[in-house]
């Protein structure tokens, strides 16, 4: 049976949760257990595929298809495992079941209730890997005293019951805030919120109080205190300059020992060589490289949060600093404004999204790369705009567009996958997880890969027209990643430049610390080479 750890938060929201989760996760499994993670939020929404990117940041999407919280990448990223379905669960889908039960004749005729078909339900689904795995990570969305959150917090007070004390363990995420004009740290905001957390029947065995300032050894004794929780199971978890030092903060401050101790698990020593040495890398890096970034959301850059890191991954990789320029693509550009915009880059990605909105800033900026030979890396919808692109002012189709924003343009080049063409339904219904894709040989990406058939996580409704496959690669657009039945254009190049690539897939998520992604390694080390040319 799996041992199952439970990581809540008290007082605000967005403390860091999901990256206290993972970097629990990469120090168990650092010292050699098996451990799964898991995310479980109480909004009603199935999943967060139909919400916008302003509520929820990025949607990740595992490679079994589900979409999910971008806290799912921080596990991946951190843990180095590819995560399932059942590792992201809404309250929509707890209901959902529920209900569907209910009307299946499940319960039997009796009323149904939150206490015990709701949290039964929870504690199902957070028991799912109870054989497969050694620790059981479990994050519970929301802030202790969230009406919609109480039905959660009820089924894992319920799991030590079921489960034991030994074979459960509850870690609070609280905040201590520094108050500047008193010169003073103030504990009431994590007292309160484990008085909360008792009143549900849960007294954490570890406190991870997040603060921009260290505390000394007074601090210590009255979060203890107040709290009921020991002076030793207290932990300062101060500010850091990246999320990556947060497990050296715990493994510095001892949490490994404490749960192996409570668990009554052996305790070896975490190895942690790797992730030292990307820190070292991104820690002594070199010059930097200037990478834009253009989309729609880039005043929420959670919502390309992938991105950003598969980009951080890969400076420290070739020991370079990056400095991501976020571009907004709904500006109505003018040719001096976007050379002012673009001044200075030495790379350029365009990253997924959807809906018209921004689209023609994205296709000036397409071009721009293309005409000046900037390193361009395109996402999904990058992808398609840089073939929009092509088709417009080297294939003289001026009108060229995609029918997700121009149904009736004379050039669709882009247009609506047939298998989603009578779709009633928007969530969960895209071209969703990992599909098989074979490579050209000799192209850019097969030399990046080193392979010619991989997998990539996908989430689009359009691809790229057939009818006009022959003109454009006669214009020049290579074609050199398909489907292995090659009926779906997934990577195009552009002939003729260093490295004009897009993919119609979302390879940032496959991206970790200490295995940047392919594509994403050679994009940057193209953009530092750009940058040596341009300076001579």
């Amino acid at each position: 049976m799996a041992k199952y750890i439970f990581v809540v938060g008290g007082v605000i929201s967005s403390l860091g949760k999901g990256i206290a989760t993972a970097s629990i996760g990469l120090l168990l499994k650092s010292m050699g257990y098996s451990v799964v993670t898991q995310k479980f939020d109480p909004y009603l929404n199935v999943d967060p595929g139909t919400m916008s990117p302003y509520q929820h940041g990025e949607v990740f999407v595992t490679n079994d298809g589900a979409e999910t919280d971008l806290d799912l990448g921080h596990y991946e990223r951190f843990v180095d495992e590819a995560l399932t379905r059942y590792s992201s669960c809404s309250a929509g889908q707890v209901y959902e079941s529920v209900l569907h039960n209910e009307r299946k004749g499940v319960y039997l005729g009796k009323t149904v209730q939150v206490i015990p078909h709701v949290t039964d339900e929870i504690k199902r689904r957070i028991k799912h890997f109870d054989q497969e795995y050694d620790i059981v990570l479990t994050e519970i969305g929301g802030t202790v005293g969230d009406i919609e959150s109480l039905p959660f917090l009820e089924a894992v007070r319920q799991l030590r019951l079921d489960l034991g004390v030994r074979n459960t363990m509850y870690i609070m995420l609280s905040y201590v805030p520094y108050i500047r004009a008193a010169g003073e740290l103030k504990t009431k905001p994590s007292q309160h919120s484990t008085y909360k957390l008792r009143e549900i029947g849960i007294q954490p065995e570890i406190l991870l109080c997040r603060s921009e300032m260290p505390f000394d050894d007074e601090i210590y004794s009255k979060i203890a205190l107040f709290t009921n929780v020991p002076k030793n199971h207290v932990i300062n978890s101060i500010d850091v300059k990246s999320v990556y030092q947060v497990p050296l903060t715990y493994l510095n401050a001892g949490l490994h020992k404490l749960i192996c101790d409570h668990f009554e698990l052996e305790c070896g020593n975490p190895d942690l060589k790797d992730w030292l040495r990307f820190l070292d890398n991104t820690q002594n890096a070199g010059d930097t490289v200037t990478i834009a970034v253009c989309g729609k959301y880039v005043k929420h850059q959670d919502a390309y949060k992938s991105v950003g890191e598969a980009l951080l991954h890969a400076a420290a990789y070739h020991r370079k600093r990056i400095d991501i320029r976020w571009v907004d693509s709904e500006h109505d550009y003018t040719a001096s404004e976007l050379n002012r915009e673009l001044e200075n880059v030495d790379g350029i990605i365009i990253p997924g999204g959807f809906g018209v909105r921004g689209i023609e800033g994205k296709i000036a900026i397409a071009q721009y790369a293309r005409m000046r030979g900037i390193p361009f890396l395109g996402i999904c919808l990058g992808m398609q705009v840089a073939v929009i692109e092509f088709a417009r002012h080297v294939c003289g189709m001026k009108m060229a567009n995609s029918t997700e924003f121009d149904p009736d343009n004379p050039y669709p080049v882009i247009h609506l996958i047939e298998s989603q063409q009578y779709l009633d339904l928007i969530g969960g219904t895209m071209r969703l997880g990992a599909y098989p894709c074979k490579l050209l040989a000799e192209s850019l990406a097969c030399k990046a890969y080193g392979t010619e058939l991989i997998s990539e996580r996908h989430r689009h409704r359009y691809e790229v027209n057939n009818e006009y496959r022959t003109q454009l690669q006669t214009a020049g657009l290579k074609i050199t990643g398909e489907s292995p039945d090659g009926m779906l254009v997934e990577i195009v190049e552009m002939a003729g430049l260093d490295f004009y690539v897009g993919v119609q897939f979302h390879p940032e998520f496959k991206s970790r610390p200490n295995n940047v992604h392919p594509l994403f390694r050679d994009f940057f080390q193209a953009a530092s080479r750009f940058k040596q040319e341009q300076n001579g």
